[in-house]
């Protein structure tokens, strides 16, 4: 097929501010967790797609299949919808007791 491109599980972006490989990476309405250490403006490779262990805001706590969101300023994944960007689901339970949750990133785009 002349016009494929890529499968789109990872994508490669200019990266927003300095990031470190496992970051939440956010860049217009696309969000992916890097996979190599990039500063500003270099370009990153950022998986769109699969479960990853990401740290979570302390005081959240997750059940399985809750929708998982990214606070772009604190870099957590946390529990609030207002402000923050869609990004997946919870694939276990998460206390608040514990530092991270288990997302399986949805590969959509924020709307």
């Amino acid at each position: 097929m002349k016009n494929y491109v890529q499968m789109g599980s990872y994508l490669t972006v200019p990266a927003p501010v300095d990031v470190s490989s496992g970051d939440g990476v956010v860049v217009g309405s696309i969000f992916g967790i890097a996979s190599i250490d990039a500063l500003t403006g270099e370009n990153v490779s950022i998986a769109t797609e699969g479960v990853y262990s990401m740290p979570k805001v302390g005081a959240d706590a997750f059940d399985v299949g809750e929708t998982v969101y990214f606070d772009e300023a604190a870099g957590l994944m946390t529990e609030t919808s207002t402000g923050n960007v869609a990004v997946g689901v919870s694939v276990d339970t998460a206390p608040a007791s514990s530092a991270a949750v288990n997302v399986r990133l949805d590969g959509k785009f924020a709307a």
